[in-house]
């Protein structure tokens, strides 16, 4: 299918009462099992890479941005359910105007470190570039706490419903991310929102709200934050802790013939593995969502 519009995509969690997950991927397996459960569910759904990590300074390889973004269109396009697709938290702008004119439909410029009007400004400008190449924009507002080193790194910032709805007022945002009790790369376990400060975000900021950080959140908080004006939840963590123990499991056997390993698409194939383990991990969240079976 073509790739389909984010406003068509929110039209229709909110005519429904669903949300979309987008379901990060890294590479051609992980975007293919994304794909392979979205169509298994018949589910709309939303693909993409993180711009942070792709935009990263210090990395051995330099990234080519337009291939990713080519890479996803035509997942997209080979897709039986309708496909969003963004370029994810990016505190580059220049990737993130990039990324618009190089066919990622959602783009969110991402940096928790600047201020509210240094980040206001910056957004307002990539708004309104966006709109001149049809491309939707996810702003946030709060900062999630991060528990990467396995432990809560600094508490966050919670989400001002007040701020959040200037910030929607200022800056024309089509999405906005909010922080409220969600933390970023949450390692095990899962803990419930703040839904009351989730329905004041609602009640003030007239657009659809995201929540990041989907890995750590119980399934009967998240439920009843779609009811609050979620549209859109963003899984990565539990993802690649998947695909990784998959990859182990499937390389601890010493096989001679390295086309067995990748390429022949058997049993024995890490490539396969890989794939079906984000296939099935996806599977196992989807349903929550409320979005399966709402293709059209």
């Amino acid at each position: 299918m073509p790739l389909e519009s984010i406003d068509r995509l929110m039209q229709g969690c909110r005519e429904g009462g669903y949300a979309v997950g987008y379901f990060e991927s890294w590479n051609l397996e992980s975007l293919q099992g994304v794909l392979d459960a979205a169509e298994q569910t018949r589910s709309p759904i939303i693909i993409g890479f993180n711009g942070e990590f792709l935009s990263r300074e210090g990395r051995l390889a330099a990234e080519r941005l337009a291939l990713y973004a080519a890479m996803g269109r035509a997942a997209a396009e080979s897709a039986r359910v309708p496909c969003g697709l963004i370029f994810n938290e990016c505190p580059n702008d220049s990737w993130v105007r990039e990324a618009a004119a190089a066919g990622f439909n959602l783009v969110m410029p991402s940096d928790p470190h600047a201020s509210y009007d240094d980040y206001t400004r910056r957004v307002k400008q990539i708004v309104g570039h966006c709109q001149a190449h049809g491309v939707a924009v996810e702003g946030e507002i709060g900062e999630l706490p991060c528990t990467a080193s396995g432990h809560v790194e600094g508490a966050g910032q919670p989400t001002d419903p007040a701020l959040a709805e200037q910030f929607v007022r200022e800056t024309g945002v089509d999405l906005l991310a909010v922080s409220v009790g969600n933390v970023h790369i949450h390692l095990g376990g899962a803990q419930d929102l703040d839904l009351d400060r989730l329905a004041a975000i609602h009640h003030r900021a007239a657009v659809p709200l995201v929540l990041h950080g989907g890995t750590g959140i119980t399934a009967t908080s998240l439920r009843e934050a779609i009811g609050l004006g979620v549209a859109k939840v963003n899984y990565g963590t539990y993802l690649k802790q998947r695909y990784l123990k998959t990859l182990r499991a499937a390389l601890s056997h010493e096989v001679s013939n390295p086309h067995e390993v990748l390429g022949l698409g058997g049993q024995r194939d890490v490539m396969v593995a890989g794939r079906l383990a984000v296939r099935d991990a996806v599977l196992e969240r989807i349903d929550t969502l409320g979005c399966c079976g709402r293709t059209w």
